[in-house]
This record gives C-alpha cells, structure tokens and sequence, in this order.
C-alpha cells in the first residue's frame, strides 16, 4: 500500500494557497510596484489546457470521480469497490477500464484479485482540492 491517501476520513485535506500579495495603494511609487508577470505562451498553454480538460473530463463522470475519491483513501480490489461504493460490477469494470487505459490508476494481481491504485499524482491532488471545496468535514454545512 502506498502513501498516497489524501483524503482522510477525519480531516479534509488541506492544500494552503499563498496569500495575496497586498495591492499597491494609490500613493506609492511606480519603483515600489512589484514587476508585471512574463507573457504567457500561447502554444504552452494550449498543450496545459489540453491536460486539464483531459483530467476534467474523466472526473466528470459521478462513477469514475467516487472510485478515485475511494482509491485516494488506499489501493482496492474490483469487489471492495463495488461493496464501498455501491457501484455495480459491469459499470465498475468500465470505468476502470476508462481510468487504466488514460493512466489515471494502475493495478496489482495478487492470486486472483486485482487491486487498483491512483497512478497520476496531479489527480491526487485536484481530488484534495475538490474534496477541500466540496467535502466540509461538519456534515451540517
């Protein structure tokens, strides 16, 4: 089992953003503003965009986004997804056939049981974001 599990079953997972950097005010000097950022790169944006709607896509999808939030917790076998989540078993196999084949997750055999682990570590870490907006810990929110 990996140390990959972001979203623990007490906790939200937490991802600090930087603070803002306070706006200059109007009196101070033009030398004291910070400098203005670097021109984006369209071409390299594009290709970034690209990326983000491909990992979007596949966690547009209830079934798929609930099978990473669980493997987000530890690597499962097919049947223990299927108990946990409520999900049935050929709608299962679909989408982690969908998740193996962009290689989002990655397997393991032991005997005759196939477990499933989160491979992309950028999908861990949208999955703590989302979990962090979209998941309060006090179930009365």
């Amino acid at each position: 089992m990996s140390s990959q599990t972001i979203l623990p079953a007490s906790t939200p997972a937490r991802f600090d953003a930087p603070s803002p950097s306070p706006s200059p005010s109007p009196s101070s000097s033009p030398s004291s503003r910070p400098p203005a950022a670097a021109p984006i790169d369209p071409h390299r944006l594009r290709q970034a965009a690209g990326r983000a709607v491909a990992a979007l896509k596949l966690l547009g999808n209830e079934d798929r986004l609930l099978l990473l939030c669980q493997l987000s917790q530890s690597e499962c076998c097919v049947g223990d997804l299927e108990s946990l989540l409520g999900i049935r078993q050929p709608t299962l196999s679909q989408q982690l056939a969908v998740l193996r084949a962009e290689g989002v997750v990655q397997t393991r055999r032991d005997g005759k049981k196939i477990f499933y682990r989160i491979a992309d570590p950028a999908i861990l870490e949208v999955l703590g974001v989302l979990y962090r907006l979209y998941c309060p810990e006090d179930e009365s929110s």
